[in-house]
């Protein structure tokens, strides 16, 4: 039992106690710790602590994935998007009325990737894997409400914001319906715990103000969001540029995911080798021309889930950007050019098995059609650093090479 006898008997030092002795008894925190922690750590454990409640949700069986991570099956209608209050109440739409035309479920990867939890078995069918976040995956980040964040920008605009720095391909000046791609997934090493590397394509409308809205989806490597340097599966979407709305993965109320097979956030295995096999993921967005909702397809075919569209402006139309590539951040900490890589930590030059890639560029329009991209523009923010080349060919159709390895003698 924890005594207050210690504080002066006015009411607030009194609801101090009680708020205290409320958390200590429900978390079985030591006696000890409670006298040595400073009031400032006891608050900050405080709002860590009803953070993870919100969300991580009850589920009906955890697995101990090889790689480290906890995935706990949660039913479906239980998942963090029911937190919305447009949602609450409800249940999951059980899949899209079609996807685009012109679509392959088949993919024809060269060798597809998987992910280490779902060896030992898929969670049952009703829930969906959700990937635990813990107190360390909290307190790793700068602060609780940048926790599952980006810190701007994490578009490429025009120019280099935050620290960001892309190596891209683009299109813009249409009316744009979804994106798909593949690409090839390495461990680019992140030298910085608070930088990440990573490779995605992004679905974007707005004025690239406060107004901007982005759908993103492909891997990344981030120390400080996942405790590692393994390339992780992940999303993100914002309505506002980042700023308040949106995060990474099922770490707040947006994607609404359908899949009890894939773990948004899990690691992804195996992974590409330099001058080796070749590893690579399809990921597909876009917009259903019946319900409205943005939808995620991953791998051969795996619908993964949508996001609605009430949380969007702009995007409850249509995107007027589509991006595929490359993006770190570069955060100087050391008063040079980072060496944190992006892609393969190689440059475009070397092609094939030494560099990353993007294959089969495809856009999705007005007609629910995929279709090639047109007059699609290359922009690295310092070549030196990261650089991208195009191509097209009857196998790859548009593709890209991209990446660097960051610091060297040409990027200071």
């Amino acid at each position: 039992m924890v005594y207050c006898f210690s504080f002066k008997s006015t009411l607030i030092f009194t609801l101090v106690c009680i708020l205290l002795l409320s958390v200590f008894v429900c978390e079985s925190v030591p006696l000890n710790e409670t006298r040595f922690k400073p009031m400032e750590e006891l608050k900050k454990m405080i709002r860590v602590r009803t953070h993870l409640k919100k969300i991580n949700k009850p589920s009906v069986k955890t697995i101990q994935s090889p790689d480290g991570d906890l995935i706990d099956c949660v039913v479906s209608h239980l998942q963090p998007a029911f937190d919305h209050p447009k949602l609450k109440g409800q249940k999951p739409l059980e899949g899209p009325s079609e996807r685009p035309k012109g679509h392959n479920s088949s993919n024809n990867e060269i060798y597809e990737t998987v992910q280490l939890w779902a060896e030992l078995g898929y969670c049952p069918e009703g829930t969906i894997p959700i990937r635990r976040t813990t107190e360390k995956d909290v307190l790793r980040a700068s602060s609780l409400r940048r926790f599952g964040r980006k810190i701007k920008r994490g578009v490429r605009h025009d120019t280099m914001s935050g620290g960001h720095e892309h190596a891209v391909a683009y299109v813009n000046g249409d009316e744009y319906y979804g994106a798909k791609a593949n690409m090839n997934v390495w461990t680019p090493e992140v030298t910085d715990p608070y930088e990440f590397s990573l490779s995605q394509l992004w679905v974007i409308s707005g004025s690239f103000g406060n107004d901007l809205n982005t759908i993103e989806a492909g891997w990344q490597v981030s120390p400080e969001l996942y405790g590692d340097g393994f390339p992780r599966f992940f999303t993100y979407w914002t309505t506002d540029e980042y700023q308040a709305t949106g995060c990474y993965n099922l770490l707040c109320s947006g994607i609404v995911q359908t899949n009890n097979r894939i773990a948004i956030g899990a690691a992804i295995s195996p992974r590409s080798f330099y001058n080796g096999e070749q590893f690579d993921i399809s990921v597909m967005i876009w917009k259903d021309p019946k319900d409205g909702h943005w939808w995620l397809q991953f791998g051969s075919g795996e619908i993964i889930g949508y996001w609605p569209s009430f949380l969007f402006s702009h995007l409850q139309k249509h995107a007027s950007m589509v991006q595929f590539g490359g993006e770190i951040v570069n955060s100087g900490s050391n008063g040079y050019h980072t060496s944190t890589q992006m892609g393969s930590g190689h440059f475009p030059d070397e092609g094939f098995g030494k560099a990353a890639y993007f294959r089969n560029m495809q856009v999705v329009d007005w007609d629910n059609s995929l279709l090639p991209l047109v007059n699609s523009q290359l922009q690295a923010d310092k070549s030196s650093c990261y650089d991208i080349k195009e191509g097209q060919n009857n196998e790859w159709g548009n593709y890209i090479y991209y990446g660097g390895p960051g610091r060297n003698a040409g990027c200071q």
